[in-house]
This record gives C-alpha cells, sequence and structure tokens, in this order.
C-alpha cells in the first residue's frame, strides 16, 4: 500500500493552519503551541525550530522529545474517523495533533484538551 502523502509534507506547511483555525475562533498561537508541546514534548524553542526547518511530519513526530503518556485518552472523530482506532501509528499521532486543536478551536478549556 502506498504510504499517505501527509506523511511527508513540511510541517511547517500545516501548522499555520493550525494556528488560524485556532485564531479564527478566539484562540491563541501560544495556546495551539501548548497543545502541540504537550503531545510530542517539544518546548517552545523546539517547535519552532522545526517548524523553521520545514521538516515533514515523520522527522517531525520522530524527532519528538516524547510523547506524551495519556495520549490513548484522545479519543473522538477527526475528519469521519475515530482518532484511536487508527492503525498507522504515524497517522495517529497527525490525527491526535488534528484532534487537538479542533477541542482547542471548538472552546474546551485547557485543562479537558490536556487530559488533566
Amino acid at each position: 500500500m502506498p504510504e499517505h502523502r501527509i506523511f511527508a509534507m513540511p510541517f511547517a506547511k500545516v501548522y499555520p493552519l493550525y494556528v488560524q483555525k485556532a485564531e479564527r475562533k478566539g484562540r491563541t498561537k501560544e495556546e495551539v503551541d501548548q497543545v502541540i508541546c504537550w503531545l510530542t514534548g517539544y518546548d517552545k524553542a523546539g517547535l519552532q525550530q522545526q517548524v523553521d526547518a520545514g521538516v515533514d511530519f515523520r522527522t517531525f513526530f520522530a524527532e519528538a522529545p516524547a510523547m506524551h503518556p495519556n495520549t490513548a485518552l484522545i479519543q473522538g472523530l477527526v475528519c469521519g474517523v475515530r482518532v484511536e482506532e487508527v492503525e498507522d501509528p504515524l497517522m495517529q499521532k497527525i490525527r491526535w495533533m488534528d484532534k487537538l486543536v479542533d477541542e482547542l478551536a471548538k472552546g474546551k478549556t485547557m485543562e479537558k484538551i490536556l487530559r488533566a
């Protein structure tokens, strides 16, 4: 089966779309960064370095310091697909990030988004 093309897509191409989506709903870039850093273990400088370097999604997640231990608590639909049922590990990580940004844009509290 051919690899999904999003794996080779630069993270820096999608990141501004995450920020725009959140800002349209009254959230901030800092909140988007907080959610992504929570998921991946990057700090703000590390996240910005990945954006500036133009790494693809595969590299972005491969170089992530540590996926958060509560990722199993991320559940729900993204584009009609249940994130907890995605079989490809890389695609699941991408869907988790999509889901967290969706929750942010929908106005959920940061406490709920970060599974605190």
